[in-house]
């Protein structure tokens, strides 16, 4: 199975152009993501206006019987990753005094109504929901909005590592019967980061096919 960095190493070289670039980064280590920060800056000479915080994990189990270092790492990638990207981010932002930023979380509709069998998930997932719409109203005086994504089932390798049963079950209770295409969620990303939605802070945006609407 392609890692994670490979696989964004190898959609870096299927780009246009020679302005994209891949940095590894531990989205739970501060001192990782200031290193990314700093990298970014140096990389290119447009100061930093646009962040998608999508890193992510996930593991399906009864919440009896998770494993307390399960829960942690769940926690630390999804929520306290979110929280360290932002912030160093947004001190980058508010330094070079961009014109316009925007920042965009991605949760889960199960941070919204929860799944059994993905508490820990679910809960670093609410966090990040409820921590996006603090950053927005602390934001709201500057000139960088805060959005939150709440993608459904999505066609990705976390899904690939969920029992086939699961993934039916789950396609089962979406109301488009269908689970979403990566480029879906990515063009509700994009809309928050532009220009159209200049208006926009605050939001929880579901691109989940109708689920727990």
């Amino acid at each position: 199975r392609m890692s994670t960095w490979t696989r964004q190493r190898k959609t870096v070289a299927e780009l246009k152009g020679n302005v994209h670039v891949a940095l590894q980064v531990d989205v739970g280590d501060s001192t990782s993501v200031a290193t990314l920060i700093k990298n970014v800056g140096s990389q290119f000479q447009t100061p930093l206006s646009i962040v998608v915080n999508c890193a992510g994990v996930g593991k399906m189990s009864s919440v009896v019987d998770v494993p307390e270092e399960d829960y942690d790492h769940q926690l630390r990638v999804n929520l306290k990753g979110t929280f360290l990207v932002y912030q160093a981010a947004v001190k980058a932002m508010l330094v070079s005094k961009v014109p316009e930023a925007a920042i965009v979380n991605i949760a889960s509709i199960l941070g919204k109504c929860g799944l059994a069998n993905a508490a820990a998930y679910a809960a670093s997932k609410g966090g990040v929901i409820a921590f996006t719409k603090s950053l927005a109203q602390e934001l709201a005086g500057t000139n960088i909005r805060v959005n939150v994504l709440l993608p459904g089932a999505t066609q990705t390798p976390m899904l690939d590592c969920m029992p086939e049963e699961i993934v039916k079950a789950i396609i089962g209770s979406v109301p488009m019967r269908r689970i979403a295409r990566p480029e879906e969620v990515a063009d509700a990303a994009a809309y928050l980061c532009s220009s159209r939605s200049s208006y926009i802070t605050g939001t929880s945006m579901e691109v989940a096919g109708g689920l727990c609407a």
